[in-house]
């Protein structure tokens, strides 16, 4: 599937794994091979909700549960709907 992000913009896993040092490091902290880890970059794979909290964890919530799994947080995880996105707080700042 491409990916119709810009340039600049990152995946959360690209930014998750530059905040912890690395896919390698990133992948050890989520119990997942490095190829999986790749798999979750490239958005072959989506980030397995087991997952999502170590990732999330890892960077001190700097890449969110939301960003992780864009498409069905919410019925994963409903509590945070009440939550503002990061994104969303840097836009009105």
């Amino acid at each position: 599937m491409p990916n119709n992000r810009g340039m600049n913009q990152q995946t959360p896993i690209e930014r998750a794994a530059q905040i912890v040092g690395g896919l390698t490091k990133l992948a050890d902290i989520a119990g997942v091979s490095v190829p999986t880890a790749h798999e979750w970059k490239t958005q072959k794979r989506p980030v397995p909700i087991a997952r999502c909290v170590a990732v999330s964890n890892a960077t001190h919530g700097q890449v969110t549960l939301k960003e992780l799994r864009p498409n069905d947080w919410q019925q994963i995880w409903p509590e945070l709907d009440s939550q503002p996105n990061p994104q969303q707080q840097q836009a009105a700042a």
